[in-house]
């Protein structure tokens, strides 16, 4: 019975550990998490952009091929520099909103470009996208990723608006101004 319960005790101490090692983990996935993922679809929309407007090859010119509002040249800069406002909108939270904003309004470009350039985002079959229609299905992901930094913004906001009034209470505290029973109501 002793190395049973020994073994338990054991078992027991070495869950504790990792629940432990798994809540420090969770704490900083979830303090940068955000932020990292911000900062990454940043680099890559405005990094991409920026390739298209110097003229390099991209396979959002399949995009400008569906997209039927102009010269395909054209409309391949005009995404590239919608592109990079996404990206810088993507550094600075308050632009966020606006950076998911333009990021949806390009979406049924891509969206279209899978329908309609079938031919050209996938090699006869659904399940082997070419190298243009890995693009698009990536950016669809990132679409993806835009709206989990979106869902956040409020939730910032509120903890901001938490975080300042609780700091108005422990001042009103230090000077005196709200004595034990009021506390419990602050």
């Amino acid at each position: 019975m002793g190395k049973i319960a020994g073994s338990k005790n054991l078992l027991r101490d070495f869950g504790r550990q990792v629940d432990h090692v798994d809540h420090q983990v969770v704490g900083w996935m979830h303090k940068w998490g955000h932020d990292l993922e911000g900062i990454g679809l940043a680099i890559v929309f405005f990094w991409f952009g920026m390739l298209k407007v110097m003229g390099e090859v991209s396979a959002t010119s399949i995009i400008a091929k569906t997209v039927y509002f102009g010269d395909p040249e054209t409309m391949v800069v005009v995404l590239g520099l919608w592109e990079a406002m996404i990206g810088v909108c993507f550094l600075f939270r308050p632009l966020n909103r606006i950076a998911i904003a333009l990021l949806i309004v390009r979406l049924p470009g891509t969206a279209l470009a899978l329908v309609l350039k079938f031919d050209e985002c996938f090699e006869g079959n659904i399940l082997v996208p070419t190298i243009q229609g890995q693009y698009l299905i990536k950016d669809m992901t990132l679409v993806g990723a835009a709206l989990v930094i979106g869902s956040t913004v409020r939730v910032r906001q509120r903890a901001r608006m938490m975080r300042r009034s609780g700091l108005a209470q422990k001042r009103l505290e230090s000077i005196g101004q709200i004595g034990d029973s009021q506390r419990d109501d602050a």
